[in-house]
């Protein structure tokens, strides 16, 4: 149902897939978004993350932030940038 999955992601729906190392993979944009559109994103997809941890958990729970293009090399991000 697009109508339906169009509506989920304007009320901030976020999606991602884990693999078998504990690595998050997500959408964050596209090349025509602009930088602060591109921030904004990457701040609630963190914020996504960090709030889904398991109350289990004990530890560090994001140990280490990456972003890329499709193909490209990751750049490293300050994990303690971001609002725990």
């Amino acid at each position: 149902d697009v109508k339906k999955a169009v509506e989920d992601v304007k009320k901030g729906r976020v999606e991602y897939r884990t693999d078998s190392y504990g690595n998050v993979h997500g959408i964050i944009g596209k090349v025509s978004f602009d930088d602060e559109k591109l921030l904004e994103n990457l701040k609630t997809f963190v914020d996504v993350i960090i709030k889904s941890k398991p109350s289990v958990v004990k530890g560090t729970y994001v140990k280490n932030i990456s972003i890329t293009t499709t193909m490209g090399p990751g750049i490293k991000i300050d994990v303690n940038s971001f609002d725990k």
